[in-house]
This record gives C-alpha cells, sequence and structure tokens, in this order.
C-alpha cells in the first residue's frame, strides 16, 4: 500500500492534476489497484456541468495513466527524476460505461501488458465499486526533456 506522500515520490503531478489518492496493491512486473477519491470540490465540477457535475471522461483515463506511470517505476525500481518526463503514446479502445459523479470512488486498476523498447502497454480500467466506469490500453513512455 501507498500513501500520498509516497505517490508523490513517484509522480511529478500536484493538485489539481493529481488523480491517485491511495495505492491499494502494487505486484510490480504485473499489476497496480489505486483508489482516486471524486469530491464536488473538484475544480472540473464547476464547469461539467454545473448542472449535473460529471467526471471528464478524460480524467478518468488520465488517473489510469497515472496509477500506470507508478507501475513502471516500482517495475523498473527507480522513481522520475526532473529530467524525464511520463508521456502517452496511445490510448487504444478507450470505452466509457457510466458517469462518474461526486462522491463516487474510482478504482485504478492497470495490468502490464507488455513492454518493447521503452514503450509501455497497460490494459486498464476504472471501477465504482463492482461496476465498470472506463476501460482502455494505454501506451506509454518515458522521455528525456
Amino acid at each position: 500500500m501507498m500513501d500520498i506522500a509516497e505517490i508523490l515520490e513517484y509522480l511529478p503531478h500536484r493538485y489539481p492534476m493529481l488523480l491517485v489518492d491511495r495505492v491499494l496493491e502494487c505486484e510490480p512486473g504485473k499489476r497496480i489497484t489505486g483508489i482516486k477519491n471524486v469530491s464536488i470540490n473538484e475544480p472540473f465540477f464547476s464547469g461539467h456541468f454545473p448542472h449535473h457535475p460529471v467526471m471528464p471522461g478524460v480524467l478518468i483515463i488520465e488517473a489510469l495513466a497515472q496509477v500506470s506511470a507508478i507501475l513502471s517505476f516500482k517495475t523498473l525500481g527507480n522513481k522520475p527524476d526532473k529530467e524525464s518526463v511520463y508521456y502517452f503514446v496511445g490510448i487504444d479502445d478507450a470505452r466509457f460505461k457510466r458517469p462518474v459523479l461526486p462522491g463516487d470512488q474510482l478504482i485504478l486498476e492497470s495490468v502490464i501488458e507488455r513492454r518493447v523498447r521503452g514503450i509501455w502497454k497497460f490494459s486498464a480500467r476504472a471501477r465504482i465499486g463492482e461496476n465498470l466506469a472506463a476501460e482502455a490500453n494505454l501506451m506509454c513512455t518515458v522521455r528525456a526533456l
């Protein structure tokens, strides 16, 4: 398990772009499970949508990418530095199954599918309880600035 202090060591993101609150389990080289507590105080809710607040799908995918990044660094046995950045290379088969609303707790799951020449491919899912909210295949890489 990782608390927010340790998560901050593995991700360069900070409020309002830090979208992982806790890591429940991490099996380096295989899989990770984390959570994002969705609060009405999130800055995006004031504009998306004022009459019916819904977490933007792109931010759900970003949260999945962030847990995937933690898994990558844990697998490699190192932490990111100020000379590199973790980028999306591709997002395939993204599907959104249910809206994510204030008060929901997103369970973020990512599994390493493969790693070739510095490109990581993950199968990722976001759930609310047992209900699938979103899923996608993500490709990411670390590049020097």
